[in-house]
């Protein structure tokens, strides 16, 4: 048996990078999937990808900042699927990155609203519908940065990320008595399309660099951080509450 069947996830940023990496092994691990992110067109792919190999998705495009998103994406989850056991608050942004002294306040307030802020708003419509499905799995995409790294020009994203985890402990406190289990997994560098080393016009000394900062001497692919995120949301976890899964390469502990 599939370690997810008859359960139910959201995944946002699913798009690409780890977040689609992550729905198509829900899918694949016997999850119904709701998948969300702000490109239509991509999430679409997505789901047809699910659902060719006679799995179950659905796609609901909007802005994870938006109150009224994450509300739709527990009703979608409902009304299709009939519940909701899991859901992977993976969206993020990096963007704007600048020193303090340079960053507007719109700028810290835009990273912040989406990677922090929507991710609050997330958990705040899933947790009624886990509970009601007697527990599940709520994870957050945090990250290195603010938490054992600080990268210059990174505030907002640091701040933003290292807030992921407060939130995680918290509600993994407030929840835990009603089965539902609250971790953050943390990545290190992973070859998605946002991340810098595949900008156009990026030199090759600059991918050498980043995969030179862990001790594999790599980046990540997405689809062994999804791992790390199924196991979160499995019950191969089922003891495993408030925690920030390290899953960086050992970049944290690396100095070579």
């Amino acid at each position: 048996m599939n370690t997810l069947t008859d359960k139910v996830a959201i995944v946002t940023g699913a798009s690409s990078g780890i977040g689609r990496a992550t729905a198509l092994l829900f899918a694949e691990e016997g999850a119904a999937v709701v998948v969300s992110a702000r490109r239509q067109d991509e999430l679409d792919e997505v789901v047809a990808k699910i659902q060719a190999a006679g799995r179950r998705a659905v796609a609901v495009a909007g802005d994870v900042r938006d109150d009224s998103l994450a509300r739709s994406l527990v009703d979608v989850a409902v009304r299709t699927f009939g519940g909701l056991d899991i859901a992977f608050n993976n969206a993020g942004s990096a963007d704007p990155m600048a020193p303090v002294g340079d960053l507007s306040l719109d700028g810290w307030r835009e990273v912040i609203d989406t990677n922090l802020s929507g991710a609050f708003l997330g958990a705040k419509h899933q947790t009624p519908a886990v509970v009601e499905r007697g527990g599940g799995s709520l994870i957050f995409t945090s990250s290195f940065v603010g938490v054992s790294v600080g990268m210059p020009g990174m505030a907002a994203y640091a701040a933003s990320k290292a807030g992921l985890i407060g939130l995680t402990q918290v509600l993994a406190v407030e929840l835990g008595a009603q089965g539902v289990r609250v971790n953050a997994v943390l990545p290190g560098g992973t070859d998605t399309p946002s991340n810098i080393v595949n900008a156009p016009g990026v030199a090759p000394e600059v991918r050498a660099f980043v995969e030179g900062l862990h001790a594999l001497k790599r980046l990540a692919k997405p689809e062994e951080i999804a791992q790390s995120v199924l196991y979160l949301a499995s019950d191969a976890s089922s003891f495993v509450t408030g925690t920030a899964l390290v899953v960086d390469g050992g970049l944290s502990i690396s100095r070579t």
